[in-house]
């Protein structure tokens, strides 16, 4: 039996548009990474001075910061079970050819994370994918009972460990900077050559993509990815009509508590704690808010319409994505326009709007004349070993 993707007519708009909003969220956290030394400094939130740049950068951490990564790995996830599900309709084996694109997922990402930037989130999801493909059988119940508990229990042992030592009350201005560390980057990439760019890229990468987290994805990550497959096996977004109780629900519990946690650090005291609570509780509740709030919207058939830039962004956000890293990187390292550590928190806002914006008309023309991102009609040309058109 043949194994095709989803087609342009069996595509769901709701997602597009989720997968398209993640894109804004998740450039608005990245543009820190591509003008500052993110990976040298502990506590971003004690780098900056300026009151405005302070502001915004806690209004960014409460509602953007750690909110789309989990999100988008939710999508991930719902997505793959997608298309698990589709394949028993139409009896095709789903382990033959879901393995193989995430193998070649993960050598995007690297490629991605070597040669232009050093934070990729490709290579995480696809190592987090094949395990999601070995559970992918499971029923709907179990893949969210297994999310919620590896997760929890994970949660739950860092915290305590947190406790026990002390360490959840420190103040996060009490941890060391690397003064050398930080310097060596900036100079890299904010004064330095390809070549310095891409000797500093390997020593970030080794701390982006350390042995630690490759083990702790399985325990954040793939939990997101469970639920989104749980999400997915259930059919709420498809049936979201139905379930309006529900979204609702999730809306306004995702929201409340998700802003709340996530208010921690700022509102209360800037603690290591607070600080672990905004990141791993807070983001991943906000973003599951998100994603009701995204999915009740839509069932407005006006505002599905308002947003259909949107989900035609979203239709090839692998494509988009790589683009970011690539405008970015031109705008701020040496041997582009060389404005590293040269913006302001609101120029690099401004700038990621810019770039957004930008994306969208790219997606509208592009849509215009194709069916696929280039991207993504790669990745399903080599996945299934010949041309897929879609109808």
């Amino acid at each position: 039996m043949e194994f095709r993707p989803v087609d342009s007519k069996e595509r769901i708009a709701t997602l597009d548009i989720l997968r398209g909003f993640s894109l804004l969220g998740i450039l608005l956290v990245n543009m820190f990474g591509f003008y500052l030394p993110m990976p040298h400094i502990a506590d971003l939130s004690n780098w900056f001075s300026e009151a405005q740049d302070i502001i915004l950068q806690q209004l960014l951490d409460i509602y953007v910061q750690s909110s789309f990564y989990p999100l988008f790995s939710m999508l991930f996830g719902y997505g793959l079970a997608m298309q698990f599900l589709k394949t028993k309709q139409t009896g095709a084996n789903f382990y033959r050819f879901a393995p193989k694109r995430m193998v070649l997922l993960f050598v995007v990402g690297m490629l991605h994370a070597i040669l232009i930037w050093w934070g990729d989130i490709l290579a995480t999801y696809a190592f987090c994918g094949l395990f999601l493909i070995a559970l992918m059988r499971l029923p709907a119940k179990w893949l969210l009972t297994l999310a919620v508990v590896v997760n929890g229990l994970y949660h739950a042992l860092i915290l305590t460990m947190y406790k026990a030592s002390g360490m959840f009350s420190m103040p996060t201005d009490s941890i060391s900077v690397g003064i050398e560390a930080i310097q060596s980057a900036i100079a890299a990439y904010g004064v330095g050559t390809w070549s310095d760019a891409f000797a500093q890229r390997l020593v970030d990468l080794s701390i982006q993509m350390s042995p630690f987290m490759w083990i702790s994805s399985l325990f954040t990550i793939l939990p997101y990815m469970l639920i989104g497959a749980a999400l997915a096996k259930w059919r709420l977004i498809e049936r979201a009509k139905e379930k309006l109780i529900i979204w609702f629900v999730l809306a306004i519990v995702g929201i409340g508590v998700g802003i709340y946690v996530k208010s921690l650090p700022i509102a209360g005291a800037q603690t290591f704690g607070n600080e672990y609570l905004q990141v791993y509780i807070g983001g991943p509740i906000l973003g599951l808010g998100y994603i009701a709030v995204v999915t009740l919207l839509t069932q407005l058939p006006v505002m599905a319409k308002l947003l259909t830039p949107v989900a035609k962004a979203g239709r090839m956000s692998m494509t988009l994505y790589i683009m970011q890293s690539v405008v970015c990187t031109a705008l701020f390292y040496h041997w582009g326009f060389s404005l590293y550590g040269e913006v302001d928190v609101q120029m690099g806002i401004y700038i990621a709007l810019a770039i957004y914006v930008s994306q969208l008309l790219i997606a509208e023309l592009y849509f215009t004349k194709f069916k696929q991102g280039p991207l993504e009609a790669a990745m399903k040309r080599f996945t299934y070993g010949k041309k897929i058109s879609e109808k």
